[in-house]
């Protein structure tokens, strides 16, 4: 399962309104945007209204999808298929990544990545190329959106390389590899390696601040997240938490940090303290942790219990979840397709 995007910018106070007051508008007129989630269990790609709560459609994908990355203009959510089995399990082992139509809604296309690779996580950076995780070659692939070919492929240097981050400028990508409990520092321009950053023993997911000086990922077996310095690719200090997180994301102003527990929490995080100032109680959450445009709330995928969790940022409260069905894992944010 699974890890943080750039967010095209949205109307998020408009969101707020509406969830906050718990009302609906025809989701065919909505303007606000929409989440798109992937859903390993059902294989399939799920389309989101926020406000309503409603699912606008579903399209089958590969088994299994587990994350979902939207083009920079909105048109097509890529799903990376990774196979039938969990990160570092026995299964099939996924080497494809379909397009969705978000317009017309519909499974459009999928790109061969010419052999099996058990590609996880995508990340669009800014050059318009699209970063996808390809854990059984220990590398990240460069895949061409507009020929839909890989055109080049970068070394990790350790197993299990499952989630990526890209720092805003578009020099570096740094990937969280599970059971290396470690993590890579790749040059997206020279397409190299730079260095491999131990940080624990297992790690999941990962997160950059917005100014790209600071990168989050957790530890697994102690419950604490580990802060590294882009500046001096080393862990600069750790930020001790009650419960294992699995999942997190920066505030864009880089005062709070909100993360997600298997345990069944959000912590709101101080970081100019290093401490947990706010918590909630959630289903377990083993999926993705999204903010929202604008900041005001926070997206929160339970495969288990197949919700999508909202938490009200300025309110300092939960929302009423969005349901679905189990599997909801990958999640990322597309504005209103007319």
């Amino acid at each position: 399962m699974s890890a943080p995007i750039s967010w095209s910018v949205v109307s998020a106070s408009l969101i707020f309104l509406v969830l906050a007051a718990g009302g609906g508008r025809n989701p065919a007129s909505a303007t606000h945007g929409m989440l798109v989630v992937a859903n390993q269990r059902e294989h399939t790609a799920l389309l989101i209204d926020p406000e309503t709560r409603q699912e606008l459609a579903k399209v089958s994908v590969g088994v299994n999808g587990h994350e979902v990355a939207v083009s920079p203009d909105s048109r097509f959510a890529y799903v990376p298929i990774y196979g039938n089995s969990g990160v570092g399990k026995p299964g099939t082992d996924g080497a494809t990544i379909d397009v969705v139509d978000l317009h017309d809604r519909k499974l459009t296309a999928t790109i061969d990545l010419g052999k099996p690779l058990r590609p996880h996580r995508a990340e669009f950076g800014p050059d318009g190329l699209l970063y996808v995780t390809a854990e059984l070659d220990k590398a990240v692939d460069v895949v061409d959106p507009a020929t839909r070919k890989v055109v080049a492929q970068i070394p990790t240097g350790a197993i299990e390389s499952h989630m990526i981050v890209i720092s805003p400028d578009g020099r570096r990508a740094y990937t969280a590899n599970v059971a290396a409990g470690s993590v890579s520092v790749l040059d997206l321009k020279q397409r190299s390696l730079v260095t491999v950053i131990p940080v624990a023993k297992t790690v999941q997911r990962i997160s950059i601040s917005a100014d790209g000086k600071r990168v989050y990922t957790h530890d697994q077996e102690t419950p604490r997240i580990a802060v590294i310095d882009t500046a001096t690719n080393k862990v600069a200090s750790w930020i001790s938490v009650p419960a294992t997180v699995y999942s997190s994301s920066p505030s864009a102003d880089g005062s709070k940090l909100f993360a997600s527990s298997p345990s069944g929490k959000i912590f709101v995080i101080d970081l100019a303290s290093a401490k947990v100032e706010e918590s909630f109680d959630i289903p377990p959450a083993v999926g993705e942790l999204l903010l929202a445009p604008g900041g005001k709330l926070a997206f929160v995928s339970c495969p288990a219990a197949g919700t999508i969790e909202i938490l009200d940022i300025p309110g300092h409260k939960l929302l009423q979840p969005i349901k679905l069905t189990p599997g909801v894992d990958g999640l990322a944010w597309a504005p209103a397709i007319p």
